[in-house]
């Protein structure tokens, strides 16, 4: 029933001017897409060393708390733009998007992606700044550190898989693949 109501709803935003103009403009859809990596490149690479930073592998000399902060604020940007220019990719193509299981694992991932972060910046500021100029964070940091590396390169991974056809609907496909691709039957 969900897939139906996806399916429905990916149709008709389809069926919207803005949706058709992006996708067929010839420059258009190439610079959002180019926008989205360039930005995921910037914020992940911020986010990349605040987590080695956190798991003692890069500049254990610098002050972890003065690096996130120094780091926070492009980061953020970069999210800010890497979201908007990934909701425009998806309002061009939304229902070959909303049928990609690799959309579908992208999408739970950039959740818990979120709820880790959320809760490593709890667990980071909860902790105070006793043990900034550590080599290592506390166990737990370390941990939501290494967790969000995993999640980002899942994230990352399953973004580029998104243009790849594999387990599109229109494919004869096993049951289970078929239901968590989104497929509707006509």
């Amino acid at each position: 029933m969900i897939n139906e109501w996806l399916l429905q709803f990916a149709e008709w935003l389809y069926a919207t001017s803005g949706s058709r103009a992006i996708e067929q403009s010839y420059y258009l859809y190439n610079w959002i897409e180019t926008t989205h990596v360039l930005t995921v490149m910037v914020s992940l690479g911020m986010l990349i060393f605040i987590d080695l930073r956190m798991l003692g592998l890069a500049m254990p000399n610098v002050s972890a708390v003065k690096l996130a902060n120094r780091l926070n604020l492009v980061m953020m940007i970069g999210f800010t733009v890497m979201f908007i220019t990934g909701l425009l990719l998806f309002y061009a193509k939304p229902v070959y998007t909303t049928q990609s299981i690799w959309f579908r694992i992208k999408f739970l991932l950039l959740i818990i992606a979120f709820i880790n972060a959320v809760l490593f910046h709890r667990r980071m500021l909860a902790s105070g700044a006793s043990w900034e100029f550590d080599a290592k964070a506390p166990r737990n940091l370390q941990l939501g550190a290494a967790f969000s590396l995993v999640l980002w390169i899942g994230v990352v991974t399953t973004g580029r898989l998104i243009a790849y056809d594999w387990y599109q609907c229109y494919r004869e496909l096993p049951q289970w693949l078929s239901v968590a691709a989104g497929c509707v039957a006509p």
